[in-house]
């Protein structure tokens, strides 16, 4: 996938849309100038009427090439051109769906018509029998008047679709806010009294709604009302207007394009929803607050503005009797509604994060598992990063450990590992001791619970990497990262093992006589496999180790001695020579760890009771 995505571009539109490659996008939502005489940061809305049309044409057609050819193509525009982007759209090969009205329930006073109180969402397809609309999505439907007014049980649990008219009062500003005479009036509009509930399924009900001055006249079973977020731009849309068509319109991962982004609310939905985005901005100050705005989002994360209808008993109830069954009643419904959605949006969102994640190991694995790209620094940088830029909530321990959890899970099959990694006990018996020495420490000093949960946090597996590089050094940290893994595989297998080699006693093999760490002669030891054993005293034991050449294991530097010094100032050496190959790897050790319980041996290695 194009890293370039997931951002916003400095310039214009339609050079920027030219520039995609044709049919790379799944939906287009657009919110261009009116041409209504708004001052925007370094455009001026106010051209001449035919040379509006001809750009909006231009732009739109750029609009066409990019989409899919399943894509949705959505447009808010004023009163002024509704009509005439409209025909535009259809020149340039879109059908129209749906004509969607967008009402605020307030509007600026303007002379001599009724007051402007709405804006038109025009719903364009490339294709009329193949799009995407994903209506049985539960976050795309809305209670229906049967559940919502009346509490009949005989209603649809997964309610209906919303109708035509949108109902969406913003707490701040949103869409045409400029009257006849040319000024932008935020202020002179007022919030709502609650600003919690922002969603009304029935205007009837609304105080102050479809006045007989407005443009906008009331006819049943609109949609809803959502709150608004007042930010650094002006004509910022409300999220759950925009939500509602990315739901919509779109499927998780695919990619999403505003070419006008000015408050980027478009983009951070797009975040927010798990889909990738793009946007263009003529304004550097803008591509900037946008950039910054999104950088504050995680994917998943709710979108603001009540997604719910307030359920309680609207002002059409008043004439029908209210006993006190049917209020209970409908306070559980209300409060069962609620916690559903609650459950919903959280699995939503680890979902998504979980998703994040799975595309962020495509995009960087080069091939090698999930468990190589965890224990390698630079493939895992590479991961972290990724996981950074497409918006996931949590940090690089987070990612890391989904990672593992999805790998467990079998949920990465669809993922191509085209390399292994081959670590032979040749290859790592010079320093996988380390890595158990290290990974066991660090449970001791309880820094830490798992060999994942130091793999996964980057400065528990610096810390990993240290220790083992004091008793092995000259090595790198994906080596002692990917022996202490391999341990781990094969304890099982040597756990079982030294079950069997446990009936032994006490006619087992033992250990020869305990030298001082200082004072071991290790010439008189052969080259050779066998076990050696590390000991405060005779009873107290440190590690038990297995290597395929004695001589060369216990041949310490001067460096290797102090960090033994560290863990204890005196200490003794006992070597064992046996083929260990015969019982198997690991099994003669685990045997003996089972036996003495040393302080440094991987507890992965004791053998059942």
């Amino acid at each position: 996938m194009d890293e370039s995505y997931n951002t916003i571009r400095l310039g214009d539109c339609i050079e920027g849309m030219n520039r995609l490659p044709a049919g790379s996008v799944d939906l287009v939502f657009a919110d261009p100038p009116f041409n209504i005489g708004y001052r925007y940061d370094v455009y001026e809305d106010s051209v001449e009427h035919q040379q509006y049309i001809d750009w909006c044409g231009r732009w739109i057609a750029e609009v066409h090439r990019a989409l899919k050819p399943d894509g949705t193509f959505w447009l808010a525009i004023g009163d002024d051109y509704a009509a005439e982007l409209k025909l535009e759209g259809q020149k340039a090969g879109f059908h129209c769906r749906s004509w969607v009205i967008w009402y605020y329930t307030f509007g600026v006073n303007c002379f001599h018509k009724f007051t402007r109180s709405h804006t038109h969402l025009f719903h364009f397809v490339k294709d009329r029998d193949h799009f995407t609309f994903r209506d049985d999505d539960l976050d795309n439907r809305v209670p229906s008047a049967r559940e919502l007014v009346y509490n009949d049980q005989r209603a649809n649990p997964k309610g209906r679709l919303p109708d035509d008219t949108w109902i969406i009062r913003p707490a701040g500003v949103a869409g045409e806010l400029v009257g006849d005479d040319g000024t932008w009036a935020p202020a002179s509009m007022p919030a709502p009294a609650d600003a919690d509930r922002t969603y009304t399924l029935r205007p009837q009900d609304l105080e102050h709604a479809f006045g007989s001055t407005e443009d906008t006249w009331y006819f049943p079973r609109v949609a809803g009302t959502f709150r608004e977020r007042a930010g650094f731009h002006g004509c910022q849309m409300p999220e759950q207007l925009l939500g509602r068509i990315i739901r919509t319109c779109s499927n998780p991962g695919e990619l999403v394009l505003d070419p006008f982004s000015g408050s980027a609310t478009t983009l951070a939905v797009a975040k927010k929803l798990g889909r990738r985005f793009l946007g263009f901005d003529i304004s550097k100050d803008y591509v900037q607050y946008g950039l910054e705005r999104l950088a504050a989002i995680r994917v998943g994360d709710r979108l603001d503005g009540s997604p719910e209808p307030v359920k309680s008993a609207p002002r059409t109830d008043r004439g029908r009797p209210k006993g006190q069954t049917k209020k209970a009643q409908a306070t559980k419904t209300r409060h069962d509604r609620v916690r559903e959605s609650e459950q919903r949006y959280d699995r939503a969102q680890l979902e998504l994060t979980l998703q994040g994640v799975a595309e962020a190991f495509a995009r960087t694995h080069e091939g090698f598992s999930a468990d190589r790209v965890v224990a390698d620094p630079d493939l895992d940088e590479a991961f972290v990063a990724a996981c950074a830029k497409l918006g996931l909530v949590g940090d690089a321990r987070t990612w890391n450990t989904l990672l593992f959890r999805l790998r467990k899970a079998g949920k990465l099959t669809h993922v191509q590992t085209a390399h292994s990694t081959d670590l032979s006990w040749e290859d790592c018996d010079r320093y996988i001791f380390a890595s158990e020495i290290a990974w066991q420490s660090l449970l001791n000093d309880k820094a830490a619970g798992s060999l994942d949960e130091i793999l996964c946090d980057p400065a528990l597996a610096t810390e990993f990497d240290r220790r083992a590089a004091q008793f092995a050094p000259g090595y790198q940290p994906r080596e002692y990262r990917w022996a202490a893994l391999k341990l781990r595989k094969e304890a099982k297998t040597a756990r079982s093992r030294a079950s069997v080699l446990e009936t032994l006693r006490p006619m087992g093999p033992r250990f020869g006589e305990a030298w001082p760490i200082d004072d071991l002669k290790t010439a008189g030891l052969p080259a050779e496999p066998g076990l050696y054993v590390l000991s405060r005293t005779r009873t107290n034991k440190l590690y038990v180790g297995e290597t395929l050449d004695l001589r060369r294991r216990l041949a310490l530097e001067r460096s290797q001695i102090e960090a033994w010094r560290e863990v204890c100032d005196a200490i003794s050496v006992q070597a064992l020579p046996m083929d260990c190959s015969a019982a198997g790897k690991l099994a003669w050790q685990s045997c003996f760890v089972k036996k003495y319980k040393p302080l440094l041996n991987c507890f992965e290695l004791r053998s059942a009771s």
